[in-house]
């Protein structure tokens, strides 16, 4: 099963997670869901193996200019139509390796990750 990070091609976090699986001679396919889009039985899968509160970005500019009725998230299927309509609310990277999702990037986790 191929390696693949999700992301935008210019957040500055994907960039480094690129940079770290580069050094690291980690083959991957890069999947920009700001222009490639993304399935919703992906975000599905995501948010039940990892939480949607952990897979929507609220910290984002996106959400935080989102009015306040539309910020009142009671749940995966709230969080999956958001992100849907606007990919920047999804946390960025999110890394698929061999079955497995990584949301988020930091260098000891995925040096942790890919020592299995």
């Amino acid at each position: 099963m191929k390696t693949t990070l999700y992301g935008i091609k210019n957040c500055d976090t994907i960039k480094k997670a690129r940079s770290w699986l580069a050094a690291n001679k980690i083959d991957y396919d890069f999947h920009d869901y700001k222009t490639e889009g993304v399935e919703e039985a992906k975000l599905e899968r995501w948010c039940r193996e990892c939480g949607w509160e952990v897979v929507l970005n609220r910290a984002g500019t996106t959400f935080r200019a989102l009015p306040e009725a539309d910020k009142q998230v009671s749940g995966a299927k709230d969080a999956i139509k958001l992100m849907m309509s606007q990919t920047s609310m999804i946390k960025r990277p999110v890394l698929e390796h061999h079955g497995e999702i990584v949301i988020g990037f930091k260098p000891e986790i995925y040096a942790q990750y890919f020592s299995k």
